[in-house]
């Protein structure tokens, strides 16, 4: 049970030095919260750091008892262990969840929410639930694909979602720009995050002594995905690696329909789904291209050649902005 009154404006955002966190308090600034109640939290050896929020300027301090009372909505943006360690605090203090790890995207009573979800489900928004999760940029192109397609003849979807370093926070970030570095002037390669050359690179594991699984990113990815399908279309196959870029995840997703599907058709759904369609077939998405974008962008869908019945679909997201976009617009939907 709550053991305070919940502040209905008041936003706390664990793990504010996150990427993630970062991105949150740029586009608070932007919002409606401008200006508002703001708390940031995070592990201790980041206290004290200085910093802004929604405008303002703020510090961000570490997790003690009393962090949470008032909140009307914690949005966690940390490592999963960060969340589970401090997810019990946000709950006694009566708080609304919105999670950005892949946590509670495992629980039965969570509500997963994108733009246009709610359409694809054909279902009302709950704004009395306390857990919400908002899936990352590679699980909100699986799950809208499968949704939107499904309307149109889908019997069955496969998706390779291609991850940058920066899913690994900004020491990956710093891992991959010292390893190019260092190979371009023939040097060996210092391996402390990945325990394994991620520079110039492509691979579907990292090496035994990291910290940081790609099988762990994968049943996020997936877990994620099931809870925004949650039975209303085919459940996604889907795979993820490690692609040697700095930031944006890009998707490759193949489609198998019914007879009789054209491209007017699958590429009305998907506009109807909230994607950014490309028509310009000599500018595809990109890492690069969707840079500071809020949604996912999509190529026009290629039939195959050989098997009338498969499209091929190539796609991207800003895997830090889309998410912590999405977040800012749930909030602003539940306070």
């Amino acid at each position: 049970m709550p053991t305070l009154e919940r502040a209905t404006n008041r936003i706390v955002i664990a793990g504010a030095s996150s990427l993630l966190g970062a991105e949150l308090r740029t586009l608070l600034g932007e919002s409606r919260f401008a200006g508002g109640d703001f708390a940031l939290v995070d592990e201790p050896i980041v206290a004290g750091t200085l910093t802004e929020a929604g405008g303002e300027p703020a510090v961000i301090l570490p997790v003690e008892e009393g962090s949470f009372d008032r909140a009307g909505c914690v949005i966690f943006a940390g490592s999963p262990q960060f969340t589970r360690g401090n997810l019990p605090g946000a709950l006694a203090a009566g708080a609304k969840i919105i999670d950005l790890s892949g946590v509670v995207a495992q629980r039965e009573d969570v509500v997963a929410w994108f733009p246009k979800l709610d359409y694809l489900r054909g279902r009302e928004f709950d704004t009395s639930a306390r857990f919400f999760a908002v899936p990352s940029a590679i699980a909100t192109a699986a799950a809208g694909l499968a949704l939107a397609l499904s309307r149109v003849g889908l019997r069955r979807i496969m998706v390779i979602g291609f991850e940058p370093v920066s899913e690994a926070g900004r020491a990956g970030i710093e891992e991959l720009e010292t390893q190019t570095g260092q190979l371009l002037s023939f040097q060996g390669v210092g391996q402390p995050i990945f325990d394994t050359q991620v520079a110039f690179n492509m691979l579907d594991r990292f090496g035994p002594a990291s910290s940081h699984k790609l099988s762990a990113i994968r049943e996020r990815v997936r877990a994620e995905t099931r809870a925004c399908v949650d039975g209303k279309s085919a459940m996604p196959a889907i795979q993820v690696v490690h692609a040697p870029v700095f930031y944006g995840s890009v998707f490759s997703a193949t489609g198998v329909f019914d007879p009789g599907s054209s491209s007017e058709i699958i590429e009305q759904a998907c506009v109807d789904a909230g994607f950014s369609m490309l028509t310009d077939a000599a500018a595809g998405p990109s890492n690069v291209s969707v840079t500071d974008e809020k949604s996912v962008h999509l190529s026009v869908p290629e039939q195959d050649v050989s098997n009338q019945e498969t499209w091929w679909f190539w796609g991207g997201a800003d895997n830090i902005r889309l998410p912590a976009a999405n977040a800012i617009k749930l909030a602003e939907m539940l306070l």
